[in-house]
């Protein structure tokens, strides 16, 4: 007989039910001390819902540039915006063990920042690997109905017997 439990693994995210989140979300993923004292607080910004869709890889690409760049004028604990691997939403990770509501201000700023954005920052050959793999309009559809779900950026998990 073999157990149907998944195995634990050392990485956050692989341990998380994603059939049972409800996205648009931003969920407190991983807080870490560091050796030197500091502290480093991960977050799961989940745009979409997993294993139902998925971003565009171009648009995806741009939002990282767009709210890399654009989050700093905000913050400085932001250390850095980087998508996940199955395009379905992006990691921040912070400095410190910031408030939620100071997150979710952070969050708000900078996609409002994006809305208004005119072009895609660093989109070049000499600050780019990929320069040509950019979307302005792509990275704005997609932070538009993260926007729009604003309210509903603390439910993490979708209520009982709800396919999401």
């Amino acid at each position: 007989m073999t157990d149907s439990t998944p195995a634990r693994h050392r990485v956050e995210s692989f341990n998380l039910d994603h059939r049972a989140v409800a996205a648009p979300y931003i969920r407190l993923a991983d807080r870490k001390a560091l050796k030197s004292g500091g502290v480093v607080s991960k977050y799961d910004l989940r745009f979409t819902q997993p294993n139902a869709g998925h971003l565009d890889s171009a648009a995806t690409h741009s939002v990282e540039h767009l709210f890399a760049e654009l989050s700093r004028a905000h913050s400085d604990r932001v250390i850095d915006f980087s998508p996940m691997g199955c395009r379905t939403g992006f990691y921040l990770a912070l400095d410190g063990e910031p408030e939620e509501a100071e997150v979710f201000e952070l969050v708000e700023r900078t996609l409002r920042d994006i809305l208004d954005a005119r072009e895609v920052p660093a989109a070049n050959e000499v600050q780019c690997g990929w320069a040509e793999h950019h979307s302005l309009q792509g990275a704005k559809s997609a932070v538009r109905p993260f926007l729009d779900g604003r309210a509903e950026w603390g439910v993490v998990m979708a209520p009982a017997g709800d396919d999401a």
